[in-house]
């Protein structure tokens, strides 16, 4: 005589969770958790509803279509493109230093690598301006040795929007390189991979989605970047203008324009978000 098999859930509240029971936990809230989070919620969501209330749609087409626009656009989607890419350039690597070695000040270093993100974007175009400009403390020999001048020049936008920038592409890379398991390396290198290669064939696989993410941030950052590319690069329109500035040189002449101009870049913004969120941020 055989007994009856008991099946057990996995673990406690499993049917719960995957079942309908789920759907009624929202009426469980808190209501002085519920009320600031709806608060929290309509704080954030009330200015792009207004944004969009006040918009001029009728003569928005007329408004997107003219040729300061998307010179600005271009210009923008060129530099923050650029800016990324020498993030990762420069960003990568120094994420790598920060995750895997141990030396003296790594701490401070680390420190100072987010010190931009708290860094009013301001006080970041005056320090590039005194680093970098024609009397600055690197710019002079570049200007006296080279020839070459950086403020006011589209290069400048490039590396205002990376100084900002770049820190989101390195945390997000070094957070992804200390959750990654070095063992993996370890065993390459121990078959006779050099390091650089064991970086090259084996790390930068495993941590492609971080890659990817900061490098999304980073992107995101750069292209809505202002303080610091008005005061490194100024506002010159085809070669400094961006749309951050476009929107703001806009807004004191002819507020719909500006409105128009908010809008491209709130639909990019939510274009970014919503093709390379879920695939990328989840992964990582």
């Amino acid at each position: 005589m055989t007994r009856p098999t008991v099946t057990k859930s996995a673990r406690p509240g499993a049917d719960s969770v995957a079942g309908g029971p789920r759907r009624g936990r929202f009426r469980t809230v808190p209501v002085p958790l519920l009320v600031p989070a709806l608060v929290g919620l309509a704080f954030l969501l009330l200015p792009l509803a207004a944004l969009l209330v006040r918009a001029p749609w009728r003569s928005l087409p007329g408004q997107l279509t003219s040729a300061e626009v998307w010179q600005a656009l271009r210009l923008s989607l060129v530099c923050a493109t650029s800016a990324t890419a020498l993030s990762l350039l420069i960003g990568v690597p120094l994420a790598w230093l920060l995750a895997r070695t141990d030396f003296p000040g790594r701490g401070l270093v680390r420190a100072l690598v987010t010190l931009p993100l708290v860094l009013p974007p301001v006080v970041g175009g005056v320090a590039l301006l005194l680093a970098f400009g024609r009397n600055g403390v690197i710019g002079q020999w570049l200007d006296a040795w080279f020839g070459i001048t950086l403020p006011f020049t589209t290069t400048g936008v490039v590396l205002a929007e990376t100084f900002v920038a770049m820190p989101f592409l390195v945390i997000s890379v070094e957070g992804t390189l200390r959750a990654a398991d070095p063992r993996y390396e370890e065993a390459a290198t121990t078959l006779g991979a050099s390091r650089f290669t064991a970086f090259r064939r084996v790390t930068l696989p495993l941590i492609a989605p971080g890659i990817a993410a900061g490098s999304v941030l980073a992107w995101a950052r750069a292209l809505g970047e202002f303080g610091a590319t008005i005061t490194f690069a100024g506002n010159f329109p085809g070669r400094t203008q961006t749309m951050p500035l476009a929107v703001y040189l806009a807004l004191q002449n002819d507020p719909a324009a500006a409105i128009a101009l908010s809008l491209v870049l709130l639909a990019v913004s939510i274009a970014v978000l919503a093709g390379l969120r879920d695939r990328w941020m989840r992964a990582a």
